[in-house]
Order: C-alpha cells, then sequence, then structure tokens
C-alpha cells in the first residue's frame, strides 16, 4: 500500500501534545495552521487545495474534494526525521481521525490512502516512518541506526497520531471524536502494533495481511531461497506453479461442497505433490524428485536449527499462482535487505550463507521486538474499549496466511479462550485472495465500514460481504466469518450468491 512520493527528543503523552495546541472557539483557516507550535515539530506548510486541484498528479487522487494540506516534520530524537502530512476535508468532516499504514519498508507517504480517506470525511494523516529509501528498495544506512529502526517499527505512527490530531483539533476547532488506522502488509503490522504499544492511540484498527512476524518471515523466504537454489535440480520453473496449483484444486477443492476454484479452509487441505512426480526424467506436466522436495518445503514451516522453535510458518495450499514471490530466480528482496543491511551491514552479502542457529539468534538480539508486532496481550485495548479487525487471504504468497492465524491463537490463549477475544478482537481470513487483494476470491470488501458500525453503532461483525468483481462485473459474494468459522453452502440456491452460505464451524 505504498503511496506516491509527492513531498518531504521525546515521546509525549497525548494529552501533553492536545495541550499544546491552542484552544480555540472555532476553526481556523488552513494557512494559520503553520503557526502552530507542537513539541518536536515543523510545520513545513500548511495550504488550502482546490476541488480537484491534485487530479493530474494520479488516477487514485482525481476528483478530490476541496481540503486542507499540512505537511510536518517530527523529530522525536536527534536522529529522527518523519514526514507527516494531514489532509482535511474542507467541508462535510465526519468528525473521525483516520491514519493509513504503509507498505514494505515504507520510506513514502501513502497518498492514495490519504485521498481515499478525505473521500470517506475522514481528517486523514501519514508518514514515511522516518526515512525516504522507499518501500521495496528499503536498505540502507537507516537500517543500521537504531532510533531510525524505532521510528520505522512504532515511533512513527505513535507520533502521527499524537500530532495529527492535534492538527485536525486546530483545523476544525474540536477534536476528532473517534481516531481509526487502516493498513495492510506493513500497514496491517504497524495497526497491531499501535494496538499492542499505544492502546489509547486509535479507536479502531483494520490490520490486513500484517507482516507481524517480519523476522520470520525473512528467514523463511531464505530458507526456500536456499531451498530452491541449491542446485540446478531444485529450481520450480514458474510454468509448473498452475500444474501444482491444479493439483492442490484437484485434491481439495470440492471438501467445502462446492467446487468453485477456491479453497474455503486451506487448514483441511493435505496435499502431497508426489502425486505429480514425474514417472521418469522431466516434463511439463510433472514434477521432478528434487522439484517435489522444493514443493514441500514451499508448504512446511521453518525452525531453529538448534533450538527446534518455530520461526515462521509455510505457505498455504492454494498460493500457488504466487509462488514466484519467494521461489523466484532471486531472493524475495524486503527478507533479503533486513540480512544485508540491518541485521549484517553488508550489501554484498550472500544469502547461502545464512545460518539457521547462529544468525537467527543475532536477528533476534538486533530487531529485539521493534518490528514485529507478536506480542498476544492485547488486554489494554480491549479495556478501554478499542476494536480490532484483522484480515488475511488465504492465497497470500508473500505472507504466509497461517502467521496471522497463529498470531489470532495465541491471543486466544493468552486471553484464555475465543469468547474473552471476540468482543475486541476478530480475524477473517479471506479464501483465494492474494496479498492484500487480488486472487481468484472474494477480495473486494469493505473492513473500514465494518469497523466503524462495531466502534461505533455495536454491531460486531460476525460475517462481512465480501465479493469477486472481474472486468468492473461482480459475478460471486460470499460471506467472509469470523475466525475459525468457514463459510458453508447451505445446499440451495446459487453457489454465487452469499444469501446461500452461512457462517459455522470448519
Amino acid at each position: 500500500m505504498a503511496g506516491i512520493v509527492i513531498s518531504r527528543g521525546r515521546l509525549l503523552s497525548a494529552a501533553a501534545v492536545l495541550l499544546a495546541a491552542p484552544a480555540l472557539a472555532g476553526a481556523q483557516t488552513c494557512e494559520s495552521i503553520s503557526s502552530l507550535r507542537l513539541p518536536s515539530t515543523t510545520i513545513t506548510s500548511a495550504a488550502s487545495v482546490a476541488a480537484g486541484a491534485l487530479g493530474r498528479a494520479a488516477a487514485a487522487l482525481q476528483n478530490l474534494p476541496a481540503f486542507c494540506r499540512v505537511e510536518m516534520t517530527i523529530a522525536p530524537t536527534p536522529d529522527s526525521d518523519i514526514t507527516v502530512e494531514v489532509w482535511m476535508p474542507a467541508s462535510g468532516w465526519n468528525g473521525k481521525f483516520l491514519a493509513v499504514g504503509n507498505g514494505g519498508w515504507a520510506g513514502s507517504l501513502n497518498t492514495a490512502g490519504l485521498a481515499a480517506g478525505i473521500r470517506r470525511g475522514y481528517a486523514t494523516a501519514s508518514t514515511d516512518t522516518g526515512h525516504t529509501a522507499g518501500a521495496g528498495g528499503g536498505g540502507g544506512p537507516w537500517m543500521q541506526n537504531r532510533e531510525k529502526r524505532v521510528d520505522f517499527g512504532y515511533r512513527a505512527v505513535h507520533e502521527t497520531a499524537e500530532k495529527g490530531k492535534a492538527v485536525v483539533r486546530t483545523f476544525y476547532g474540536s477534536a476528532a471524536r473517534l481516531a481509526y488506522f487502516d493498513g495492510c502488509s506493513g500497514g496491517g503490522r504497524q495497526g497491531l502494533k499501535a494496538a499492542q504499544r499505544f492502546p489509547a492511540d486509535f479507536d479502531g484498527i483494520v490490520a490486513g495481511a500484517p507482516a507481524l512476524n517480519a523476522t520470520g518471515r525473512a528467514a523463511f523466504a531464505m530458507s526456500i531461497a536456499q531451498t530452491v537454489h541449491a542446485d540446478a535440480a531444485s529450481f520450480i520453473p514458474s510454468s509448473k506453479f498452475l500444474l501444482i496449483h491444479k493439483a492442490v484444486l484437484d485434491a481439495c477443492d470440492a471438501r467445502d461442497g462446492v467446487a468453485d476454484g477456491v479453497l474455503e479452509n486451506p487448514k483441511a487441505c493435505a496435499f502431497d505433490p508426489a502425486v505429480l512426480q514425474c514417472t521418469a526424467g522431466d516434463g511439463a506436466a510433472c514434477l521432478t524428485p528434487a522439484q517435489v522436495a522444493s514443493t514441500r518445503a514451499m508448504y512446511a514451516p521453518l525452525a531453529h536449527a538448534r533450538s527446534k522453535d518455530r520461526l515462521f510458518p509455510g505457505l498455504s495450499p492454494g498460493s500457488e499462482l504466487g509462488w514466484t514471490t519467494f521461489a523466484g530466480p532471486e531472493p524475495f528482496e524486503i527478507a533479503r535487505q533486513m540480512y544485508e543491511f540491518m541485521v549484517f551491514n553488508d550489501p554484498e552479502w550472500n544469502f547461502k550463507a545464512l545460518n539457521f542457529d547462529s544468525d537467527m539468534d543475532r536477528v533476534r538480539t538486533i530487531e529485539a521486538g521493534v518490528i514485529d508486532a507478536r506480542d498476544p496481550n492485547l488486554a489494554p485495548f480491549a479495556a478501554r474499549g478499542g476494536k480490532l479487525i484483522q484480515y488475511h487471504g488465504w492465497a497470500d504468497p508473500q505472507i504466509p496466511a497461517l502467521s496471522s492465524v497463529e498470531y489470532y491463537e495465541s491471543v486466544v490463549k493468552t486471553r484464555g479462550g475465543t469468547g474473552r477475544v471476540h468482543d475486541a478482537y476478530r480475524l477473517f481470513m479471506v479464501p483465494g485472495m492474494g496479498h492484500c487483494g487480488g486472487g481468484s476470491g472474494t477480495s473486494t470488501f469493505d473492513m473500514l465500514g465494518a469497523l466503524e458500525r462495531w466502534v461505533e453503532q455495536r454491531q460486531p461483525p460476525d460475517r462481512i460481504p465480501a465479493a469477486r468483481i472481474l472486468k468492473g462485473v461482480t459475478d460471486r459474494t460470499r460471506p467472509l466469518c469470523p475466525y475459525p468459522q468457514v463459510a458453508r453452502y447451505t445446499g440451495t440456491g446459487n453457489t454465487d450468491d452469499a444469501a446461500n452460505f452461512s457462517c459455522g464451524p470448519p
């Protein structure tokens, strides 16, 4: 969800920041915000933007309403350089604040998210998380600086929430009545980190396909790279990914009662790639023994070489069409960069040298919980009424879906049962969906709308409507069910109509 780049201490409590903003009797002009003084913050620009004025910048920015655009730089430490923008509708404000997340290593503002937010009436904020290296090319000196890692890991989003709310209060003359966060991938990780570390920052959080175990995902990606590049025989040509995917569907698709090209519950799919093994030699319609072994590795969890602690789950059956991400000609770049720049500080580092014993301990020491968002204690967030919706595509080839399942189950265990969790936190697994969207499943839905109804109307999301849209036409609808429930066909009616499905036990 990284946006388009259009610009470029000390932690204080939210109360301190709001006190730093003047208590105003009414709304202020946009331009007057340039004189606002906030701790460790420089307002670099405050300017009114006319309706449609950004229309030529990008498709996502077309037909925007008039808004006030505030740019600021926040430096909670001498090493910090956090860029934040707040976009506030000139009219029709819904009275709420929204922070939008980033993708990958961040490094730029999520302008598409800013635009989507103000279209919904939100005063919306985004941050570059303290560096400008870019989402996919995130390697560089910033990774060797602990304060910048902290800014990226959680502090930039916290600062955005505090300072963004103060700017909103100044512009409109009243505080936002509710604060939300919405992000996917890296943004999903940001949302979980906020709930875990700063439970008062947001009333509601949408965390999609979160990179919550970034260190584990990086290790898994390097393990797959080592496996498929062990020798020429171990590499799986991308032309065979469809072959494997079709075999998975043949084995498991109909188990949910409907043969529709989508696995409703991949956890129930026991697929053995040996069914595709060539009887002799190699061929386009079979796998060599070495390719069978590599395929098994794609689904297998990764464990610490010495302690045998589980580091990361494998990919789910149904994800095969996206396997180029981990099993392509080159290792997954974001994962490789973590080792090259953050762990070893060596741009010539060779992924084949990674040791899944000693190097894993080194990673944990350097990361030290700054980036990973695996703390299962959501009790403080829940205690103040916070609501969290997490979602993940079962066919995600970039952040294996089981990482979300494992985190959810760790929260349930910590809280003492599902019944103690569902009032504040629900996970929705999306059959057939890839990374944050796409795929063969019903990957169009409104998680933020469901969250609003939960927070504001006390309507918990017992099922969320979802659609598959192809070439602008909706050809299938299904309910998304709170995990561990799955959608079951009732036995009558059109299998492409959500009305004919109910949520129930797997």
